[in-house]
């Protein structure tokens, strides 16, 4: 937990709550211990997609389908969502989910690693979810930058690692410091990128803003 989470159940209680389906699927997630995006998260991604109302969003990382059917929900009704997952144990479900919830087809789920799908893709995406593999966003970001049109925001989830991100690579354990290099790296990376304006927010599991100028 970044932020203190007496913080974080109070703003969390003024929200206003999703469609009955959503929470369906959140309470499975917990259930399962699936990870799907957290309430803060969801806050933001639901002021960002008003805000600016993308109509081609594109997701690194589909796990059971509640982000993609999330996202759909406040987007524009002519909106599409192309969303990548290799995970084989839970392309099914979230094709299962997909097909009862998302009647009007606006979500193409492809599947197979995102190194490679995204490099077949073509642009440009408005809003681009990173929400995969923490070790591979580093990876990633080439290609989403060139799929990224300008004006379009990325949002990296997950960024701050429990807060572990700001620790000394001696302080996480040795199976954890690949990860943990790559991610700072990847923040660095945004941070510094003449092509991004970042902002790297506490919110949640931490988030990274990006703006392509």
């Amino acid at each position: 937990m970044i932020t203190d989470e007496r913080f974080t159940a109070y703003i969390n209680s003024l929200e206003n709550g999703n469609p009955s389906y959503l929470d369906e699927l959140e309470a499975y997630s917990k259930k399962t211990q699936v990870p799907i995006i957290r309430k803060e998260t969801q806050s933001l991604i639901r002021t960002l997609l008003v805000m600016n109302k993308p109509k081609r969003i594109l997701e690194v990382g589909t796990a059971i389908g509640f982000s993609a059917l999330f996202m759909m929900e406040f987007m524009p009704k002519d909106g599409h969502i192309t969303t990548i997952e290799k995970y084989e144990k839970r392309i099914p479900l979230a094709r299962e989910n997909f097909k009862r919830f998302d009647t009007d087809e606006r979500i193409t789920l492809i599947e197979g690693d995102a190194a490679d799908v995204l490099k077949q893709l073509e642009g440009p995406f408005d809003f681009i979810f990173m929400d995969a593999a923490k070790g591979q966003y580093i990876h990633f970001l080439p290609e989403v930058l060139r799929l990224l049109e300008t004006g379009g925001v990325l949002l990296s989830d997950n960024v701050l690692q429990d807060g572990d991100v700001i620790q000394s690579r001696f302080a996480v354990t040795r199976r954890d410091r690949t990860i943990h290099k790559r991610m700072r790296d990847y923040l660095y990376t945004l941070k510094k990128h003449e092509q991004l304006e970042t902002a790297i927010l506490t919110l949640g599991d931490g988030v990274a803003l990006s703006v392509k100028k």
